[in-house]
């Protein structure tokens, strides 16, 4: 599956977002200002100004939004989601060049906060996997302990754990050893 960098930045930033939620093994990481920042900065998201606790309610409500997009049971569900998250966003596409980058397209409008950026720009990554087929490509880890988001870009789309060193390694361990025990006759 061909992406574009800019559409990998988006969904590389929901997955993020998404994975700053709170599940039963781990707790919420993004609880205040500071955090939201620190996302900002890791995500490399342009032409954000100051932030406050405005921002952090509003792209909290956003990661729930795309959260709800990779819990859709069909594509017809997560479309629905898609454009009304992008249509709450106020999305102005326009064409931009910036920080070394050659052409390519923003979806949020000029000014627009935090999470109306996110929203209109990682809907829309979001909306081109769709459109392309590719929305079963939008998973949560196979770990029983580990249910962090990811996007499988893998040619076969056989992913199963978020990061197969930690998640998937852990797993293939557990289940060499439940062998070797069973296979010992205990």
């Amino acid at each position: 599956m061909l992406i574009n960098h800019d559409t990998r930045c988006a969904l590389d930033a929901v997955v993020d977002l998404l994975n700053t939620a709170p599940d039963e093994h781990t707790p919420d990481t993004l609880t205040d200002v500071g955090a939201l920042r620190a996302f900002v900065e890791r995500n490399a998201v342009s032409g954000v100004g100051a932030l406050d606790a405005a921002d952090l309610a509003a792209v909290r409500n956003v990661r729930e939004q795309f959260g709800r997009v990779f819990a859709a049971p069909d594509a017809h569900r997560a479309a629905e989601l898609v454009n009304a998250l992008v249509a709450a966003a106020g999305t102005t596409p326009q064409l931009t060049d910036h920080d070394g980058y050659d052409w390519h397209i923003h979806y949020f409008a000029p000014g627009a906060s935090l999470a109306d950026h996110l929203a209109a720009d990682g809907g829309m990554a979001l909306a081109f996997l769709v459109v392309a087929g590719e929305r079963e490509r939008l998973r949560r880890c196979a770990a029983p302990d580990c249910r962090r988001a990811f996007i499988d870009l893998s040619r076969n789309r056989s992913r199963r754990y978020c990061d197969s060193r930690t998640c998937g390694n852990r797993l293939h361990v557990a289940a060499y050893r439940a062998r070797q025990r069973e296979a010992a006759g205990g």
